[in-house]
């Protein structure tokens, strides 16, 4: 690991994952997701990170989904990206805010089409009677919709988990493996830039 990235955990996250988009065969940007309900009962599913900058991590979902109900009761999630091929997985723990309306239109007006039409054809994770009735609402918002314009859904949006720990797992013979953990000082949602302490794990 180098000087600097042992100061940035973003600089060293950012060259793990070039390294992963170079060697996964598909979605190196895929990560298991960890929310929980206001009871604190924990759930998990895969989801696509859409952006990383000083601040955090950035996905987008229905907020109407099962995760999106309990993201915004339990605003704490957890994050782990796991990269076979090298070996390697990141872990992610922290509060969790809503990104802005424009960094959630500008990212919507940068899906396709379909993806967009899909966003409000979808009443994601409530009952579906079977593939037609999902079809068919398809068809309704692209016959709504036209040849115009497809705004963004006022129940989809982004969430940035601001780490208040970051930890890089990288295999090592005999399950000897090498740990590092970046912990952040202070407020994980002050805008300053973040400063960040470091340890060495055992495996």
């Amino acid at each position: 690991m180098s000087e600097s990235n042992d100061r940035d955990p973003y600089a060293l996250f950012q060259d793990w994952m070039a390294e992963a988009t170079r060697s996964e065969i598909n979605d190196p940007n895929a990560m298991a997701l960890a929310t929980a309900d206001a009871q604190g009962a924990p759930s998990v599913r895969m989801v696509l990170l859409k952006g990383v900058d000083p601040r955090g991590f950035v996905f987008y979902t229905n907020t109407e989904s099962r995760k999106g109900e309990q993201l915004l009761a339990n605003a704490n999630a957890a994050l782990c990206f796991h990269w076979k091929t090298l070996k390697r997985q990141v872990r992610v723990e922290g509060a969790v805010e809503q990104v802005s309306d424009a960094e959630a239109d500008a990212y919507f007006e940068s899906r396709p089409r379909e993806s967009r039409i899909g966003a409000w054809a979808s009443q994601q994770s409530r009952p579906l009677e079977g593939r037609f009735e999902l079809e068919k609402r398809v068809a309704q918002f692209a016959a709504k919709f036209g040849l115009g314009a497809v705004p963004r859904p006022p129940h989809w949006t982004g969430f940035r988990i601001l780490p208040r720990r970051i930890e890089f797992w990288q295999d090592r013979p005999f399950r000897l493996h090498e740990r590092t953990l970046y912990l952040r000082e202070g407020d994980p949602a002050a805008q300053e830039p973040a400063r960040w302490t470091t340890e060495r794990l055992f495996p």
